[in-house]
């Protein structure tokens, strides 16, 4: 049962803060003062019990009153109080043990809100007595520091004026007067801020509370800025660095002075550098994507080291190489895909006097057909696609140079006659420009298309196909002159081995028959690629080839039938190539039959059928 509050005989009722009597054994108020009630939202008793007002921290209380138990006081803000009335109060509680062995405690509640009330309160009633006194020091040490001061002031070249702590103007002299336009009738004892410091360049508004000036007087922080503005009596701005320095009256802070100068034409000044400065970034970039079309390595004698070959076809390619390469003529490379176009191009700029200068390679079917004008001629910021930056085109890139146009067939037509005008004028002008360049360059085409071909479809305008075709240059498929293949085969082996850091296998007679025999619809590319899967897939010291995925390749062309014997040859050795990757195993999930896509079944009998041994896949 609880006990009833009685003042007079309460041993709590004269302290001066909230206070109850509690028993921690069966958590009731035997005693509390007027202070504790009023917060707590209590009358007389009977009183709840105290864990009412804990609510969900009642486990952090408990912890609390076993802290009081062991050290026989304690004290802590981390459990707030909860009243009658559901407010939540954050609170400092201070308990002390009772010595009588009654389980009962002292605690004292101190209200910290109200406690941070009473002391902002306090702050500003010190604030309120002590500000009349500190403006009428700080207006007499202005009055008395500009009656002395002035003519110093007014000899300055830089603008200076004084604040109070208010932020009212104390003094302006004639410096800043001049550079500013504002008299001392239109700045004295205003807010300098919001007439000439209120917003910044760009239109947002500039808060007092942002401004380094006023920091300097309510934080005592001496403040330098470099670039800024301020307004004009005209409405212009004008750039300025300042500093600004609390000043002081008698060890107490007075205000600020600010010593500012215009900067506007050193910024100027700044700006046309940076903007030259950014031309010439520009045209080192330039530089740099020109050079980026360098070749790695230029040899002084010639040497085909990138072609390589021993048929007679490949022989009659190299004489052609050597034969046009001095020349200024232009060249028209004719192949199938993969068959080596780009390094006869590339042979025959080294060979050429023009080695020196950049190759520059541009693949008329890899732009789409709207950016081909722009990526050929360049453009110039602004122009016709809205472009950001002055851009260079490839035939200017390659002025001094060589142009290598891949694919030339695929040239919109649209673009051939400006193309073949260039070309012809020996100049070029960017898209969106008025102004000609020079245009020093050599032509080398590549087409896939076979001349006769070419002309009947007309994919190429007959003017410009007839100039750019002055030496034409035609490559033959790798399946004819598979006498080529062995050297090519070895050549590419080293090169894959190379770049995947594998030792170089070795190509068995069985391996090169079947390459040797192989169509090959994708000339050099595919022999390129199929020996690098290869590598992978190889183990051992003995190359393992998978030509399964070509071999029906072309299969409607007439060149390309395969006889029944073949095509058992080819089941032969797809098989025996499966069995090669598995290491002989056929059934399972990871067996030559699941490889195959056939049953187990199957794989057994072809074995049997075909006279496969373990000599056969390994």
């Amino acid at each position: 049962m609880n006990t009833a509050h009685h003042a007079s005989a309460s041993p709590v009722a004269g302290l001066p803060e909230a206070a109850l009597v509690l028993c921690t054994r069966t958590d009731t108020i035997s005693d509390i003062n007027d202070h504790a009630l009023s917060l707590l939202g209590l009358k007389d008793g009977p009183f709840p019990t105290f864990a009412r007002f804990i609510g969900a921290q009642l486990a952090e209380f408990m912890v609390f009153i076993d802290e009081v138990d062991t050290r026989g006081e304690a004290w802590t803000r981390k459990i707030s109080i909860t009243s009658l009335q559901d407010d939540v109060l954050r609170c400092e509680l201070k308990a002390r043990r009772y010595e009588d062995g009654t389980n009962r405690i002292l605690l004292m509640i101190t209200d910290l809100d109200s406690m941070d009330r009473r002391a902002h309160i306090e702050e500003v009633a010190e604030l309120q007595r002590a500000g009349l006194d500190e403006w009428r020091r700080a207006e007499s040490f202005f009055s008395e520091l500009e009656r002395r001061n002035q003519l110093i002031l007014n000899a300055a070249g830089e603008g200076i004026y004084g604040l109070n702590a208010e932020g009212k103007t104390t003094f302006v002299n004639r410096a800043a007067q001049e550079m500013l336009g504002w008299t001392t009738d239109d700045l004295l004892g205003k807010d300098i801020h919001s007439i000439m410091h209120h917003t910044h360049l760009s239109g947002e508004p500039y808060h007092h509370h942002d401004c380094p000036i006023y920091k300097s007087f309510r934080f005592e922080q001496v403040n330098r800025i470099e670039d800024e503005v301020f307004w004009r009596k005209d409405g212009k701005p004008i750039r300025v660095e300042y500093i600004s320095t609390p000043i002081y009256d008698h060890q107490i802070l007075a205000g600020a002075v600010v010593i500012f100068r215009d900067i506007s034409e050193r910024k100027e000044n700044e700006f046309k550098l940076k903007t030259a400065l950014q031309e010439v970034a520009e045209l080192r970039d330039r530089l740099e994507e020109e050079n980026a079309y360098l070749q790695e390595e230029i040899n002084s004698e010639r040497a085909h080291h990138d072609i390589i070959g021993t048929s007679a076809a490949t022989a009659q390619v190299l004489a052609q190489i050597d034969l046009v390469a001095e020349t200024e003529a232009t060249v028209m490379i004719s192949g199938e895909p993969g068959t080596g176009k780009s390094l006869i191009a590339k042979e025959i700029h080294q060979g050429s006097p023009r080695r020196k200068r950049p190759l520059i390679h541009f693949n008329c079917s890899s732009v789409v057909p709207e950016a081909v004008e722009a990526e050929l001629f360049g453009q110039v910021r602004g122009g016709p696609n809205a472009a950001k930056h002055d851009k260079p085109g490839k035939l200017e890139l390659a002025h001094g140079g060589t142009l290598f146009l891949d694919e030339v067939e695929d040239l919109p037509t649209n673009i051939q006659g400006k193309l073949l005008h260039a070309l012809q004028n020996k100049s070029v002008t960017r898209l969106g420009d008025t102004r000609e360049k020079p245009l020093d360059i050599r032509v080398i085409s590549a087409t896939t298309l076979s001349p006769s071909r070419a002309s009947a479809k007309k994919t190429l305008r007959e003017a410009l196909y007839m100039h750019l075709s002055v030496f034409p240059i035609s490559c033959l498929p790798l399946r004819e002159r598979p006498e080529d293949i062995p050297s090519l085969a070895a050549h590419l082996l080293k090169d894959a081995c190379k770049k995947l850091n594998r030792p170089v296998p070795k190509i068995t007679e069985r391996v090169m028959q079947q390459l040797q025999s192989y169509s090959w619809p994708g000339n050099v590319r595919e022999l390129r690629n199929l020996i690098e899967r290869a590598v992978i897939v190889s183990k051992g010291n003995k190359l393992q080839i998978e030509l399964s995925g070509n071999i029906f390749e072309g299969a409607t062309s007439e060149d390309n039938i395969k006889t029944e014997a073949e095509l058992q040859a080819f089941v032969r050795a797809n098989l025996a190539a499966a069995l090669r990757i598995t290491q002989g195993k056929v059934s399972g999930p990871t067996g030559a039959a699941a490889i195959l896509d056939m049953p187990a079944t199957t794989v057994y009998s072809r074995i049997k059928s075909f006279g496969l041994s373990e000599a056969d896949w390994e």
